[in-house]
Parts: C-alpha cells; structure tokens; sequence
C-alpha cells in the first residue's frame, strides 16, 4: 500500500474514531462512576454509568432519564433527581492514575443500587433497564458507523477492506470506545 493510502487510511481511521467517540460519550449521564475517588467521571458527573466519557453530549441525560422512567414506570422527575443525586454523592476527589479504567460492573452495581434505593424499586429491574438503554445506544452507534463507512466507501474513500478494518477495530475496542 502506498505511503498516501497509509496516511488516508490512518486520519479516515482516526476520524471515524473520533465519530464513534463522540457517539459513546453521548450517553454519558446514564452511567455510575464508583463510590471512590478514583472514578474516572467528570466534576458534573457526565461519565456516569458507563454510558461515555467526559464532555458527552448533555442533551443526552434527559433522555436517559426519560427512558429509564418508562422502563421502570416511575416519574421522569424522580429519575432525573435520583440521577442528580447520585452523580452528586460520587463525584471524584481526584483524577484517575494514569492508565486506569474504574471497574464498570462496581460502577453499574453501584448506580443501580443508588437508583433502586431512591426510586423504590427492584435493583434488578434497574439493572436490567440500565443495560437495555446501553444496549440500544451501542446499536444506534454500530448502525450510524456502518452508514458512514458504507457512504465513505461508495464515495470512494475508503475501500470495503479498510471500512471492515475500522469495523473491526471498533468492535475489539482498538479505536472509538467500542466494543465491550
């Protein structure tokens, strides 16, 4: 391959990376960080859950809290407050070492426990709620990376081989946050 088609193919790559990114970090306010200060989230608590990263889109956190009251049939209101509360009582003191991720499971573990107390209902149903929402996100995201790959590809950007390449990257979790 040539040196142009490495370069394109490394920032083609990158960007679509940074588009998966930026889809993760959209459900950033659904999340749990863990009770400890080495919970990587932000000072406004946008990592909550496992949903994203800093700097998600905060439009976003509504909408969690509109899907998991209709899940768990209780009052849009009292989600948004219990979230609220949550990401208040579990916001880290410092920055995460370098290098390090929090424990997802102890993070989703302890929203779900956070949510079930406050709202009043069933730490499984929570659970099960929380994972459905991701699930569906992470589908949302896999569905808008295809269509970009798929449009780059009949524009004659990227070859079907480098579309599958950044697909694979994705989902092994190499570039863009996918693939947990």
């Amino acid at each position: 391959m040539s040196r142009s088609k490495r370069i394109t193919l490394g920032l083609a790559a990158g960007a679509l990376a940074l588009g998966a990114g930026m889809g993760v970090t959209g459900m950033a306010s659904a999340a749990t960080t863990t009770p400890t200060p080495s919970a990587s989230a932000s000072a406004d608590g946008s990592a909550i859950g496992g949903f994203g990263k800093q700097g998600g889109h905060r439009g976003d956190r509504g909408q969690i809290a509109a899907d998991l009251a209709t899940k768990l049939g209780v009052d849009e209101a009292k989600v948004t407050e219990a979230l609220q509360a949550f990401r208040e009582a579990n916001k880290p003191t410092t920055p995460p070492a370098e290098g390090t991720k929090p424990d997802r499971s102890a993070m989703d573990a302890a929203m779900a426990k956070s949510l079930a107390e406050s709202l009043g209902v069933e730490e499984s149903k929570v659970t099960a709620a929380l994972e459905e929402i991701r699930a569906a996100a992470q589908a949302e995201r896999a569905a808008a990376l295809k269509t970009k790959l798929d449009t780059a590809v009949s524009d004659g950007t990227l070859t079907q081989t480098e579309a599958d390449a950044v697909t694979k990257a994705v989902e092994k979790g190499v570039i863009g946050g996918g693939g947990r």
